[in-house]
């Protein structure tokens, strides 16, 4: 363990990498006597800590005292017990902590004002310097709090900080908000505790709204007698100075001045530029000496939230595209450090989101200062759970302390007044006391004053057409994405209303991540408690998920129409620019026309041509088109690749398109020149055809495959193709013979017309064509009726042990599995997975998952143990593959989140379901989640043409 003593830590936002990087710089040479100096008493983060002694009441390691690293959560040191929120109260662990550290306070600080500082304590502190209490016990878990302790310290001497820590709160509005809420609880002092050292005439904080037009006002908080004047610098985030600033209005009045000023030529702040800057301020005495200097980072903007409008950033109407997001770390729990913070952000800037509400408590306070480096706009919540609310007391307590410690982050643009009923409605008017910017309030899942927070809709509620529809809705959770449903599946249908829809100000998907801890009492494996914690678009670890990249693709700020290239492709897309700020000659875009390798190749691909596109200079929330330039050999490439990358050089996305239809790409690849002799016999009710060293073996009465024997070598790929939902009984089987090929044909009786299926009496027979080449190549050709499938699968399906599947290699769509509601995030290429048995979010944690559904089947090269593996070509367009059967995850709420697989183990489908949510059935999430399907019909049977070579 490390310890921090006499540090002055700044944050510094590096000017190298616009917005993209932040370093905390410390920095002995600040210490001034006209500053504030910081000294730690505890590590800074989950990386750094330092020793305090520490007992325990209760639990593992009770009863004696040790120590305990500082900031941490005390069950991730080996100490108690733990909970999740939801637990019965008669499980629920009331064990409590003391802590003591000894510190020196020197002699020249016997002229100074002394705070401490708790940036988070669970849940009950009292504190006692050299054995007096510095102030009332504090409760609530994730605010900040300090004490004056200026009288109580031995200055020259060492003191004694003792801390008693009640994980439960004595206050019990309190427990049922912190302790009852859907998330893990933990105990302890579990964020950094620091001593502010302040000259005796001081500014106690500062309260700054800064607005888009450069006007500046400042509250700035002293009770010093000796401030005669304000004085204010601006400067860049380097340290710059930009301007002196000109008070044009000053007045004081009890414990409080007031300034406004104005900054010229500033730029404002947003999510797509988020320019900082820091405002120092200085209290000045009668002489214009310096008092006490103080500096804060700020960016330039103004908020409005229009009745019946929109909520407007800048003077432009926001869509968010956000996610919830805790405060949590699978190793440490609630104590994080900045790095993890800013690693996070950047996933979810990747995203191409633009918005995070803190759920359901206000962060760290590094996690908001990035969100205002990067660019996220942030809604600030204070941590309430259902009825009851918390009692008035307390929350006007905790109102003013989140306000007052966030007061001045530009990201943050609203404040929530709790979660799901648990709004105290006597403290909504206490924010505006406490906000110079009087940002509006709101309540999540409510009709509250201008907005419709409603939680979970259901798409069709989208449409917005009940007695709120005059309120802006935001759903500040939707799509909960237990285990792999939600957040991609569905959104897409989603998106399309949201963004159309005028009232419509976006929403925030739950949530981030999975909270799933490391159980120290449990040799530190996973605990997510059931199905209540894995709800994340990333793992616990920032595993991304396949829905990450569906998120990507669907909230690309640069959206690009649907489109297929044919023969008579002519280049053009149409396209949108759905940034708020940005004009889209801002970002660049290259095209790759591709050509694949086969599944023999170690080589995936060669790039024919890379040209550079021309995107037009389309304004913000406009609509236009560009040209990709067609080379001569165009029609020789088998994708196309369309790379979008923003201002500051990182990939918006890559869109892939096929340009060759499969027959045409596997063509090359099939080996068909090598010859071979070929013999047939029919016995004992089978067709053996052997072929170039391989053996087949077809039922005389089915027609299925039932054995591959390559030499010795058997190749457990067998019981197809069966046709899915298809009920007709076979006609006739059907041998033909010579020295190239034997081919079986399979005929069934025709089907009968029903009600629905089509306007024909009648449909043609179904058929399978098996064709066993003299090379040992073996085809397969099935045609099938085309009608409206409202539940079943339309396709063949095959049976191969799981035991036996070591991995695979194909081209197509991936490397993610999709659902019908969530096709969007993948790429046309050839990719390579080894087998896992992930089962998304709740064991392994290995993505991609291998099972599932991969669409846009061109080839797959399917990897056996013991090299009893094959590799099939499917010679026909839009076709899935259905890959094994994932395993279910407990309680997957009455089947909500277990799609239904077709029987067999491999399968080649047309069709594919939709993936429901923790609440909604897949139906429920739009039209992509609906069962009912559409097929061809007599006139345009459904082929699905494989070729497996077992060499």
């Amino acid at each position: 363990m490390q310890k921090f003593k006499n540090l002055l830590i700044a944050f510094v936002f590096t000017s190298s990498m616009p917005f993209y990087a932040q370093n905390a710089v410390i920095d002995a040479n600040l210490k001034s006597d006209l500053q504030t100096e910081i000294q730690y008493l505890s590590g800074t983060d989950k990386d750094n800590l330092v020793d305090w002694d520490f007992w325990i009441s209760e639990g593992r390691k009770s009863g004696k005292w040790t120590t305990i690293g500082v900031p941490s959560c005390w069950e991730q040191q080996g100490f108690g017990a733990y909970n999740y929120g939801q637990d019965k109260e008669d499980n629920r662990a009331q064990e409590y902590g003391l802590y003591k550290y000894t510190f020196n306070a020197p002699k020249n600080w016997k002229n100074k004002n002394i705070n401490i500082v708790f940036e988070g304590v669970m849940t009950d502190a009292e504190v006692k310097i050299n054995g007096k209490l510095a102030g009332e016990i504090h409760q609530g878990a994730f605010y900040e709090f300090k004490y004056a302790i200026t009288d109580l310290l031995k200055y020259g001497k060492q003191n004694i900080l003792e801390v008693k820590v009640h994980k439960v709160s004595a206050n019990e509005s309190i427990n049922h908000a912190e302790r009852n809420a859907d998330f893990w609880i933990f105990g302890g002092i579990y964020r950094p505790v620091y001593l502010e050292i302040l000259p005796k005439e001081n500014i106690e904080r500062v309260a700054i709204d800064a607005k888009a037009n450069g006007i500046i006002n400042a509250d700035i908080f002293t009770t010093s007698k000796k401030v005669h004047a304000i004085a204010a610098t601006l400067s860049n985030v380097n340290g710059q100075v930009i301007e002196n600033l000109k008070i044009d209005k000053s007045f004081k009045e009890e414990g409080r001045w007031h300034i406004t000023t104005k900054a010229n030529n500033v730029k404002t702040w947003n999510p797509e530029f988020p320019n900082l800057y820091v405002l120092h301020i200085k209290i000045l005495d009668k002489q214009n000496k310096i008092l006490h200097k103080i500096s804060e980072t700020i960016g330039f903007r103004t908020v409005e939230v229009l009745e019946g409008d929109g909520i407007y950033v800048n003077g432009k109407r926001i869509k968010f595209k956000g996610v919830n997001r805790h405060s949590f770390h699978p190793k440490s729990g609630r104590t994080t450090s900045k790095s993890w913070s800013l690693e996070q952000a950047l996933q979810i800037k990747d995203m191409n989101m633009n918005a995070v509400r803190m759920a359901h408590y206000p962060p760290d306070k590094h996690f908001l200062q990035v969100c205002d480096s990067l660019g996220l706009f942030v809604i600030n919540e204070i941590c309430t759970w259902h009825n009851p609310t918390l009692d008035t007391k307390v929350a006007r307590k905790i109102v003013k302390e989140t306000v007052v410690r966030d007061v001045n982050h530009p990201s943050i643009v609203l404040w929530a007044n709790g979660n799901e009923q648990g709004w105290n409605t006597e403290v909504d008017d206490d924010y505006a006391k406490w906000d110079i910017q009087k940002r509006e309030v709101i309540h999540p899942w409510s009709i509250y004053k201008k907005t419709n927070t409603i939680h979970y809709s259901h798409y069709h509620s989208l449409i917005n057409d009940a007695y709120s529809k005059d309120k802006i809705l935001f759903p500040t959770e939707f799509l909960h994405g237990l285990y792999d449903g939600g957040h991609g599946a569905g959104l897409d249908d989603y998106w399309n209303i949201m963004w159309n829809l005028p009232l419509s100000a976006g929403g925030f998907l739950w949530d981030f991540a999975d909270e799933g801890i490391e159980r120290t009492d449990k040799n530190n494996e996973i605990d997510l408690d059931g199905n209540h914690a894995p709800d994340g678009i990333v793992g616990p670890y920032g595993e991304k998920e396949g829905s990450y990249f569906t998120i990507k693709e669907v909230w690309s700020p640069i959206y690009i129409e649907d489109r297929f290239i044919k023969e008579d492709f002519n280049g053009i897309f149409r396209i949108e620019n759905r940034y708020h700020y940005t004009n889209l000659d801002k970002c660049t875009m290259t095209a790759k026309w591709i050509k694949f390798n086969g599944p023999k190749d170690n080589k995936n691909a060669t790039i024919l041509n890379t040209t550079k596109v021309d995107l037009p200079n389309l304004a913000p929330i406009t609509k236009g088109q560009f040209t990709v330039d067609k080379p001569k050999n165009w029609k020789e490439a088998d994708a196309l690749y369309l790379t979008a990358v923003n201002q500051y050089g990182k990939e918006i996305f890559t869109w892939s398109y096929p340009v060759s239809i499969p027959k045409k790409a596997n063509s090359s690849q099939i080996d068909v020149a090598e010859k071979g002799s070929i013999s047939t016999k029919t016995e004992n009710e089978f067709i053996k055809v052997e072929a170039n060293g391989i053996s087949y073996l077809f039922s005389e009465k089915t027609g299925l495959l039932q054995e591959v024997k390559k030499g010795n070598t058997t190749i457990p790929l067998k019981d197809g193709p069966i046709i899915l939902n298809q009920k007709d009984k076979i006609k006739s089987i059907t041998v033909n013979s010579s020295e190239e090929k034997v081919e079986i044909l399979v005929v069934f009786e025709e089907g009968k017309w029903s009600p629905g299926w089509s306007t024909l009496k009648e449909y043609r027979s179904d058929i399978i064509k098996w064709t066993v080449n003299a090379n040992g190549l073996l085809d397969v050709k099935v045609e099938f009726k085309g009608y409206r499938n409202l539940k079943g699968f339309r396709g063949i399906t095959f049976s191969f042990p799981e035991t036996q599947v070591a991995g695979m290699k194909w081209l197509g769509d991936g490397p993610y599995r999709v659902w019908r509601n969530r096709m969007k995030g993948t790429e046309f290429n050839v990719w390579e997975n080894d087998y896992n048995n992930t089962i998304t979010g709740h064991s392994g944690f290995v993505y991609p998952e291998f099972k599932g559904f991969f669409s846009n089947l061109y080839w797959a090269k399917i990897k056996g143990n013991n090299n009893n593996g094959f590799t099939v070509y499917c010679n026909s367009p839009q076709v899935y593959l259905r890959m094994l059967t994932p395993e279910n995850a407990p309680d997957t709420r009455k089947g909500r989140l277990d799609p239904k697989f077709p029987k067999g183990d491999i399968s080649f489908v047309m069709n594919i379901p939709a993936i429901g949510t923790k609440f909604q059935k897949p139906e429920s999430t739009g039209p992509h989640g609906n069962p009912e399907h559409y097929f061809g019909n007599d006139d345009n049977p459904i082929t699905i043409d494989l070729t497996f070579d077992f060499n």
